[in-house]
């Protein structure tokens, strides 16, 4: 994966060109192509309203404007200080990816990001290649009741990416996608870094054990409950074992 970087009159933008050979400030907005889609899903699977699909099938891509949570962003709600072009949102988040794309995780494709700096502050877009066929954790359980072996085998895909440092700041029951061959995949890692081993394993954990816990206060139907997370447990730490 190769780095461009182009200078813009408000800041840059970073691609890759094997997957994005021209690109301009227009296509940071839906406007800007000829297709997008707001991206909308059930028990809070389709985010702030913040992020589009955009592009025509056979590939397409999914755009994403940072944008603050929590009582932070009610009243800022996209603006964040400015600490210098390395540390934007866009640009670390860009890095990361294609960091763990080289260890063959099941992460987003990063293909451009940029920021648009005014004055002391910036604001960050990021436009990923789409993975098909997949859907929110929160989804999929909704739908049925999965046993053991799958809720074994996300357990054991969570340690592949603890295992080479990956820190996700907001693992949860939405973040955490499966798709057609129920295979894991981690999005959004805003914030994330690679770290050295560390008690922030088992506070992500704890993390998504709360998200689930949530999602299923909001649909009591819900197919999750203490069998099913320790069959993730079991499945984290079998991995762990055999590493």
């Amino acid at each position: 994966m190769t780095e461009t970087v182009e200078r813009t009159s408000t800041g840059a933008i970073l691609y890759d060109q094997s997957i994005i050979n021209q690109i301009s400030e227009d296509h940071f907005a839906p406007e800007g192509w000829l297709h997008s889609e707001l991206i909308a899903g059930r028990l809070g699977s389709g985010g702030r309203g913040n992020t589009y699909f955009v592009g025509n099938v056979p590939r397409q891509f999914v755009l994403r404007h940072f944008v603050r949570g929590g009582l932070v962003g009610r009243i800022n709600h996209d603006r964040y200080v400015w600490g210098g072009e390395n540390q934007t949102r866009a640009f670390a988040e860009w890095r990361m990816l294609a960091k763990m794309a080289d260890f063959d995780l099941r992460v987003p494709r990063p293909a451009a990001a940029r920021y648009v700096r005014r004055g002391t502050f910036y604001t960050a877009d990021i436009i990923t290649v789409r993975i098909p066929e997949v859907r929110p954790l929160s989804v999929v359980i909704a739908e049925s009741r999965r046993d053991e072996a799958f809720w074994g085998s996300v357990g054991a895909a969570i340690h592949r990416f603890h295992e080479v440092g990956v820190y996700h700041a907001d693992m949860n029951a939405y973040n955490l996608q499966i798709d057609a061959d129920d295979e894991l995949w981690m999005l959004d890692f805003d914030k994330g870094r690679l770290r050295p081993p560390g008690t922030w394993q088992q506070k992500t954990l704890s993390r998504l054990h709360r998200s689930l816990i949530k999602v299923r206060t909001l649909d009591p139907a819900i197919h999750f409950g203490q069998r099913e997370w320790q069959a993730l447990l079991d499945g984290y730490f079998n991995a762990s074992r055999s590493s």
